[in-house]
């Protein structure tokens, strides 16, 4: 999670001529490095994303423009070092879930541990709350500056040196205290193994969606799908070859990441892009939003989207990249159909608009001897207690083409400007014919075909194939995630049958397969997914297997 790092200022001092030799630092070694590692600082407003260099002229902005007076604030409620750093965390916590924050805010509104766990990654306000004295004591310091300059009674430089290092040094443990507290903190309340968890919370599901949004504030998850140049080129081209679209308008991002997709849309020429996501990415996707020039075109907000308050009533356009493993996995679709049917202008677009949903059977006999039948002899030992479960989860492979045994099954389409969450829990029915001989059936794969498309009233057929599209030129763009095509970050879900118990049956080229595939929302983890399948050859008797993804 976000933490705290040390950071350090270095104060410019001036003096007369007869003292300059003591800031004269060129023939003092290992000086002339320093200053280049000095840190700029950049201070986010409390109260909106505007950034300043200057602390007191971001608390000067908030007042002006917000009517928030934080040092008044800070001195009627007398709070110490601890009591400053909640209530930093407090406010940016209020905005950033879309309340109001109240310059008659009281003590016990932020009284909780909680908030000493930093809302942005390296706040640099945190870093600097110890410059801030007490309203009346600045007006003295300043009233006591000024009577010195005019007399010209200044400190001298040398002092001053010694001052700075010791204020440098309490600071340094200060932060030092703080970051333990934090520590401490965060363990008690956060640890499953701390000792204050009570056993109630012990006991708590995983479905409080706390790991699902934990797992997006890291790099790696972002690097992989930035990555993913078929995911992200996808996103791109039609954003930038259809400006017109997005020209003038307002766009919604749900589920911003690292803001990419917001920053493609303002790049397009949107007006105004709000740009929405419960994870603690929001806070690199603010940096970089605003490192790009785009601050005052995007707006962030962190929270579900729906819980927060968009800053409009309704939106031309929704992008988002909400797709999961088998499409569905995760459930982040929910939330994008609760964002259109909440903001979405009557004639607003879903990007990307449409998607088309495949099941094939596959025979792969390698990875069956190198991942199943592996452990009945390893080193001349039988391991296969090791194949205890192996078949109960659905694995995320991508499948070489030449495992797909007969014609792939168009089982599904979503559009989603008229998609329900109804719609996202299914039984459909299927059915192939083998095209080659095969030894043995070993299991399903299932992948999805992603198109966008122009304009609300483009229909695209439930059997067509991304592969196709784009090759036929028409409009729009379209990707797969099939084993057909470039592998994405997707792959495919892969669902092998438990041939374990009795020997497989091996089948001809033109025999022809049938079964049902559902897709059940597990009721401990509305996050997880359970995909199940009955098949049968011809007259055969009817099999049948659960798989889960979690």
């Amino acid at each position: 999670m976000s933490g705290i790092t040390e950071a350090e200022k270095y104060p410019a001092s001036s003096g007369s001529s007869e003292n300059s030799d003591i800031l004269d630092l060129k023939n003092d070694e290992g000086w002339e490095d320093a200053e280049p590692d000095q840190e700029e600082f950049q201070f986010i407003s409390l109260l909106d994303d505007e950034v300043f260099t200057d602390i007191h002229t971001m608390l000067k902005h908030c007042k002006e423009k917000h009517n928030f007076d934080f040092l008044q604030v800070r001195q009627r409620l007398g709070l110490d070092f601890y009591g400053n750093i909640k209530l930093v965390n407090y406010i940016r916590s209020q905005v950033h879930s879309g309340q109001n924050v109240s310059q008659d805010i009281s003590k016990a509104e932020f009284e909780d541990d909680k908030y000493l766990k930093p809302v942005l990654e390296d706040d640099a306000l945190l870093f600097s709350l110890d410059e801030l004295q007490e309203v009346t004591e600045d007006v003295q310091s300043a009233n006591s500056d000024k009577g010195k300059a005019v007399s010209g009674d200044s400190e001298p430089l040398a002092a001053r040196v010694i001052e700075l290092e010791e204020d440098l040094r309490r600071m340094q443990v200060q932060f030092d205290n703080y970051r333990s507290t934090v520590s401490q903190t965060l363990d008690e309340r956060w640890n499953a193994s701390g000792p204050s968890k009570s056993s109630e919370e012990k006991e708590e599901k995983r479905d409080d969606d706390s790991h699902y949004f934990s797992s997006y504030s890291y790099n790696d998850i972002h690097e992989t799908m930035l990555k993913d140049s078929v995911r992200t080129d996808a996103y791109r081209d039609f954003i930038y070859n259809h400006k017109s679209l997005f020209a003038g308008k307002t766009v919604l991002d749900v589920g911003c990441g690292t803001g990419i997709l917001s920053m493609f849309c303002a790049k397009a020429g949107a007006a105004r892009v709000i740009a929405v996501d419960n994870s603690a990415i929001i806070d690199k996707a603010r940096e970089n939003i605003f490192n790009n020039g785009f601050a005052d075109n995007i707006t962030c907000l962190r929270g579900k989207i729906e819980q927060v308050t968009l800053p409009v009533d309704k939106v031309d356009i929704i992008v988002s990249e909400w797709m999961g493993y088998c499409l569905l996995y995760e459930a982040m679709l929910d939330s994008v159909i609760y964002a259109r049917d909440k903001y979405l202008t009557p004639d607003g677009l879903m990007i990307p608009s449409h998607m088309n949903m495949w099941v094939a059977p596959v025979a792969d006999p390698e990875y069956i001897i190198d991942h199943i039948a592996f452990w009945r002899d390893v080193y001349g030992f039988d391991m296969k207690a090791m194949q205890a479960g192996i078949h109960d989860d659905a694995q995320v492979l991508h499948m070489p083409a030449r495992t797909v045994c007969a014609d792939p099954f168009p089982f599904l389409q979503l559009s989603l400007h008229t998609t329900t969450v109804k719609d996202l829990v299914f039984k459909r029915k299927w059915q192939a014919k083998l095209k080659e001989d095969i030894d043995a059936l070993d299991g399903f794969i299932i992948w999805f075909d992603s198109f966008f498309m122009p304009s609300r009233e483009d229909v695209i057929p439930e059997s067509a194939r991304a592969e196709e599209w784009t090759k036929e030129g028409k409009k729009g763009i379209a990707f797969t995630t099939g084993p057909g095509g470039k592998e994405t970050h997707w792959k495919q879900g892969v669902m092998l049958i438990d041939n374990t118990k009795e020997k497989p049956a091996s089948h001809q080229a033109g025999e022809e397969i049938s079964g049902q595939l559902e897709y059940a929302v597990p009721e401990d983890n509305s996050r997880a997914l359970n995909v199940g399948m009955t098949w049968k050859f011809g007259e055969a008797k009817e099999s049948t297997q659960t798989w889960k993804m979690r």
